[in-house]
């Protein structure tokens, strides 16, 4: 590496760059950033301008040359094959083998290889194949020399979206780990049972666990959110379209929209349409949470909102003002159309959840082990549970 590293970043799978949005704002800089999907590319430009640092491309087929040095990597690659609403293949599926163009990139760095690599996954990435495709991933970084972590962090926390993803943080380090005997040593805010059993049951892994703080309690609603558009706006539906919907829902469903018609205030919930015994079926969500932002495929992971009271009910898409500060991204510049930003935001991570992280995890460790300039005096404990409590 060609001197001190800077406080930098390169995007992989970078999207509409909601990753760069919530690691700036917790002081790093974006150096490089890569994606396939020129859609996303445009509403990346869009947003932060065409300033040179974004490669439009396979990951598979970039030229690591043209990568600059940075003190974090991060990727947060295509969730297609691990999801439960996809065929679960896998990191051997078409799309979310990517994952394995990133670690040819890291492997081809060679010695200017980031310090940090930060990994973001929906939550079916713990569970895929029995667990093998997180294990093999977690060991392709220990063969990299990285020590690596895992924590889940849930949306909501945050935002008014039930949108619950699993992040893996890889430092470059020696430690070899040694274990605690229990799952409830390793079981937290960020670490619920299955992933502390996962930790405890793959000693094989080299782990450094680090603790965190407990995650804040977001006290916003889906009310909160959304745009007051006119009666007569366009995005309404007609209402034989409405009552199509309306007429999709099961009795257990169907009786909650009713109760929100008959209140004397105005309300809202989110419905998805679901397949149900080979049937699409309306379902209706009206705690004052959205449900999880997804690509737009097949018609189904359209987010639908239902505003009933007073006797009343309307309905229609959210817009894509309403998605961008379900991600917490609410001055995002959109001039994308409906299904190009709700792709763009469908796929991306959410900002507050992303700068958490980075406060809280990525900005310690990088001041504690990686910064060049700073003489540290006092040196962060570093909990690694079952490690050395110093590094």
């Amino acid at each position: 590496m060609n001197g001190p590293l800077k406080k930098t970043f390169a995007e992989f799978f970078a999207g509409i760059g909601l990753m760069r949005i919530g690691l700036e704002r917790a002081g790093w800089s974006i150096a490089f950033a890569n994606d396939i999907d020129e859609d996303k590319w445009e509403m990346y430009r869009t947003h932060f301008g065409n300033t040179g640092e974004f490669a439009v491309g396979d990951i598979h087929k970039l030229d690591v040359n043209n990568i600059p040095d940075v003190a974090l990597a991060t990727a947060s690659f295509p969730c297609n094959d691990l999801s439960l609403a996809g065929a679960r293949k896998g990191l051997a599926g078409e799309q979310s083998s990517a994952f394995w163009g990133f670690v040819n990139v890291l492997t081809e760095l060679g010695s200017r290889r980031p310090p940090m690599v930060l990994l973001e996954n929906v939550a079916g990435f713990l569970t895929s194949n029995n667990g093998d495709d997180f294990r093999d991933a977690l060991l392709a970084l220990n063969r990299l020399g990285y020590a690596v972590d895992a924590f889940s962090v849930d949306a909501v926390r945050f935002v008014p979206q039930s949108r619950q993803r699993l992040f893996v943080v890889a430092t470059k380090s020696k430690i070899i780990s040694a274990l605690n005997e229990t799952p409830k040593f390793y079981e937290s805010d960020c670490r619920p049972p299955a992933l502390a059993d996962f930790i405890l049951w793959n000693p094989e892994i080299n782990w450094q666990i680090r603790r965190l703080p407990s995650l804040p309690e977001s006290k916003l609603n889906l009310r909160d959110i959304l745009q007051d558009l006119s009666p007569n706006s366009q995005m309404w539906w007609s209402r034989v379209r409405a009552d199509y919907l309306l007429g999709q829902m099961s009795p257990k469903h169907r009786a909650s929209a009713d109760a929100m018609i008959k209140s004397e205030r105005m309300s809202y919930g989110t419905v998805f349409r679901r397949v149900r015994n080979g049937k699409s079926m309306a379902e209706l969500r009206t705690d004052g949470i959205a449900g999880c932002l997804r690509t737009p495929r097949g018609g189904s992971g359209r987010q639908i909102l239902f505003a009933a009271g007073k006797g009343r009910f309307a309905v229609r898409l959210l817009t894509p003002r309403e998605c961008a500060r379900l991600m917490g991204a609410d001055d995002f510049v959109i001039r994308a159309s409906l299904n190009q930003a709700l792709f763009g935001f469908g796929d991306a991570v959410c900002v507050p959840v992303i700068e958490w992280i980075a406060n809280n995890y990525l900005n310690p460790v990088w001041n504690s082990e990686f910064a060049p300039q700073l003489p540290i005096t006092n040196p962060i404990k570093v909990t690694s549970y079952g490690l050395s409590s110093k590094r």
